[in-house]
């Protein structure tokens, strides 16, 4: 690629960059996330520490959302509109795909940043809310997978099984029901054990 080349398509590779940068951080929070919610993460002040980090990735993750749409902006290719970045379904190329994505990074945005106002509709509510955080990181690969030229190339399916299994293991250890998660004891009646 040429110096002309590079400066034509300078958006679109940092709006690539950023987009896998936005997965990644995605799937690590959401991971961090489910091993919070699974209690998988224990010991003197591991949990507090870990919650600290899933809260930074989170955030770190919003930013890699904006900016990867942002980048767009000066793509010579496609061109958007700021309302074809914001509004599901609007941008010409890969509607239903960007729009996914589009869904994805709002709905990032909503479910992060309520944990700053949690208190105001209960902390209950709001974790019942969260588990939607995994929606979030479905939307992120589904859009990955439909809108990305790349999606075929072998780097990138690399990235998305490296993130996928954790986190498909860790919410599989967090939806199962609990009794499912142990292996059963049989249980000895009392009587049976004095005899």
């Amino acid at each position: 690629m040429t110096g002309t080349d590079l400066s034509n398509h300078i958006f679109w590779l940092s709006s690539r960059a950023l987009g896998v940068t936005a997965l990644v951080l995605v799937s690590l929070s959401v991971g961090l996330g489910l091993a919070l919610a699974s209690k998988l993460v224990r010991g003197p002040g591991v949990p507090a520490r870990v919650k600290r980090l899933h809260e930074a990735t989170a955030l770190t993750a919003l930013v890699a959302i904006a900016a990867h749409g942002l980048a767009l902006l000066g793509d010579n290719y496609l061109r958007p509109s700021l309302g074809d970045l914001v509004l599901p379904f609007a941008m010409g190329e890969q509607p239903v795909w960007t729009g996914i994505g589009i869904i994805g990074g709002w709905l990032a945005a909503i479910l992060g940043l309520s944990f700053y106002v949690r208190r105001w509709f209960g902390p209950g509510l709001w974790r019942k809310a969260h588990r939607f955080t995994f929606v979030v990181w479905l939307l992120a690969v589904a859009h990955t997978l439909g809108s990305g030229t790349d999606a075929g190339s072998g780097w990138l399916q690399l990235i998305l099984a490296l993130t996928a299994l954790p986190v498909v293991f860790l919410a599989t250890m967090r939806f199962l029901p609990r009794e499912r998660r142990q292996p059963r004891v049989p249980r000895v009646a009392h009587e049976e054990v004095l005899s």
